[in-house]
């Protein structure tokens, strides 16, 4: 009897540690050092929450650059990829439907030719931001100098690798769209 109530002890001990203790402390120091990715990394405008920098969503119209596509249609409550294999005949279908939308060659790398493997990649590659660049001046009607400007703005946002080995050169697509909209 001793020995299970040494154990209980031990247990209740424990959970109250791991259980409460802890996640107590972990969030006292993840807001304490770093606020904004603790709570989501929310991006407002006006006072009005729009979305988040971790997450991709869905703009449309043809003067806003457009993220990877997504299978789960932007949804983070359902995330998903294709699943599809290189060789599936439903995804070359959708390769070359994406190429004639966004008017690229079905050989290229561009990221618009892909879904992203959860559905929610809030980058694209500083090549496919490039190749949407003419079809935003012209729904936006920019002129030489506002296309050289928006081009700046591109480079502006291209976040490079982090520590110089990690990830991959990328825009954020919400960050860059929002200062795409003060901008122009």
């Amino acid at each position: 009897m001793k020995t299970i109530l040494n154990n209980l002890k031990i247990f209740l001990f424990f959970i109250f540690l791991t259980g409460i203790i802890y996640p107590f402390f972990i969030t006292g120091i993840s807001q304490g050092l770093f606020q904004n990715e603790a709570n989501g990394s929310i991006i407002s405008k006006n006072g009005k929450i729009i979305g988040s920098s971790l997450l991709a969503q869905e703009f449309k119209g043809k003067q806003y650059f457009c993220p990877r596509p997504s299978m789960s249609n932007y949804d983070s409550s359902a995330s998903s990829a294709s699943n599809l294999s290189p060789d599936s005949l439903a995804l070359s279908e959708n390769i070359a439907k994406r190429a004639l939308e966004n008017n690229l060659d079905i050989k290229s790398n561009d990221d618009l030719l892909y879904s992203s493997g959860s559905g929610l990649d809030p980058h694209i590659s500083p090549l496919s931001a490039e190749n949407q660049i003419d079809r935003i001046a012209k729904a936006r009607g920019l002129s030489e100098v506002k296309i050289l400007e928006l081009k700046k703005l591109v480079l502006n946002y291209t976040e490079h690798r982090q520590f110089e080995v990690l990830g991959r050169t990328r825009i954020n697509v919400l960050k860059l769209n929002l200062e795409l909209d003060k901008k122009f």
